[in-house]
């Protein structure tokens, strides 16, 4: 029997921080208690004194680009990263090559994942303007959702016939994650800025060019036909100030049938960054201004938005820095997330509580994941060790990511992950990844 002591530890969760101890045998949480008395050689005990103990973060929204664009990460080496970075399980999106819109291509994921990955997965099915059959098939019980792109991003996958949407929205019982941006908005915007710079059109223009109209336009009618129809919508990456007046606080999170979701980036950058990083914090959405981001922060807070998430999308450096039109939007954030969050606590934003509700409880809430997102006797042990107070900056060498970079390159976090556990595998330890593929298919309760 794998049987593992977590003493000493300030557990964080459900609003709560309380010092105890956690024990773990085979895959579960078996006992959560102030004080628990094992003979060492029963186990193995690990001292968490002083250190956070939280729920492993679950990321509702990654692109780990396998298959078909392995060039930039996989699997493999995304969950590897993510693991490190205290992120337990993701739910990856439908656009690789080929795209994820059939139930065949979307199982052929969750077999490559069954030998892969580090962290526990799901995968999100795909829509198209013309696979609605297919989207009706998806097993509510082991898939995450259904993922419709209502602006171009990576990949062919707009949807943008009305006709369409009406008919995913009413007939699926499943949730509908949506990233959306208005095509006419952008794409008018964009030839405007081409009519005056040609083909050098700055980076700076880029969160004028994906405007915050853009983004309004498209998520009030995303918000608007979800009342209409009754479907259960969770909408990605917001990144403005005026989306935040189409979400609530004034019902339980339980009770919302409308979710929103902020990512990492959104938090951290605004438009005054992109004179240092460039493509590098070039994102779809785009990130936006001071302002923008502050309403962000104030709704996160006050529960109108529910999860914060990354939209981890890698690019290789060189697809990075080419010209602003040419180089793709995404950037890789799983090994920073967590420990960015931390940093924003440091800075008085945000409660350790909070972060545990909005990367860990709220996920699993949302997407009704069974058994993880909670320090629960009974619950699978995801777990993550965090030091709150081990200075450590982000340089190339310790960077996972296939892609080799990161936007927080230079950045030293005060806090550092220590110890991460996948189903009650101590995967991550003393800053290294250890090789074992712990990772178990998501199961849903609905």
């Amino acid at each position: 029997m794998n049987r593992i002591l977590i003493k000493n530890a300030k557990i964080v969760n459900e609003g709560s921080i309380f010092d105890g101890d956690v024990l773990i045998e085979n895959d579960l949480i078996v006992e959560v208690a102030d004080s628990i008395s094992l003979k060492t050689s029963d186990c193995i005990v690990i001292d968490a004194e002083g250190n956070y103990l939280i729920p492993g973060a679950i990321d509702d929204q990654v692109h780990f680009r396998e298959p078909g664009l392995t060039h930039k990460g996989d699997i493999e080496s995304e969950s590897r990263a993510a693991v490190a970075g205290g992120i337990t399980s993701f739910i990856e999106q439908p656009n690789t090559v080929p795209n994820a819109v059939t139930q065949e291509i979307l199982e052929d994921k969750y077999q490559i994942a069954s030998q892969k990955s580090f962290a526990n997965y799901s995968f999100m099915m795909g829509a198209t303007n013309d696979n609605l059959e297919e989207v009706l098939k998806t097993n509510p019980k082991n898939v995450a959702g259904i993922k419709i792109f209502l602006g171009s991003s990576t990949g062919n996958m707009l949807v943008d016939r009305e006709e369409t949407l009406e008919k995913i929205f009413s007939s699926t019982p499943m949730l509908i994650a949506v990233h959306c941006e208005d095509e006419t908005t952008i794409q008018n915007n964009l030839a405007e800025f081409k009519e005056k710079y040609g083909d050098d059109v700055p980076v700076t223009a880029h969160n004028l060019i994906r405007s915050a109209e853009a983004c309004y336009l498209s998520s009030s009618k995303a918000v608007a036909l979800a009342k209409r129809t009754g479907a259960r919508l969770h909408i990605f990456h917001l990144s403005t100030a005026k989306e935040m007046e189409l979400f609530t606080n004034k019902i339980p999170l339980e009770d919302k049938k409308i979710t929103a979701e902020v990512c990492i980036h959104h938090l951290w950058f605004t438009d005054e960054d992109y004179k240092t990083k460039g493509n590098f914090i070039k994102w779809n959405p785009a990130v936006k201004t001071a302002e923008d981001r502050a309403e962000l922060w104030k709704a996160l807070n006050d529960g109108r938005i529910d999860v914060i998430a990354t939209d981890h999308a890698p690019h290789t450096k060189e697809e990075k820095l080419q010209s602003y039109l040419k180089a793709p939007s995404g950037g890789p954030l799983v090994q920073h997330a967590v420990v960015a969050m931390f940093e924003a606590h440091h800075q008085g934003k945000i409660s350790v509580e909070k972060i545990v509700e909005k990367m860990c409880h709220n996920p699993a809430k949302i997407f009704k994941i069974e058994k993880r997102g909670f320090i629960k006797e009974g619950y699978f042990a995801d777990l993550v060790i965090v030091n709150p107070s081990l200075p450590w900056s982000v340089n190339h060498d310790n960077i996972l990511y296939k892609c080799g970079w990161s936007p927080f390159e230079g950045t030293t976090f005060k806090s550092r992950i220590t110890h991460t556990f996948v189903n009650g595998e101590l995967v991550y330890n003393n800053f290294k990844v250890k090789d074992i593929r712990a990772g178990k298919r998501l199961l849903f309760d609905r």
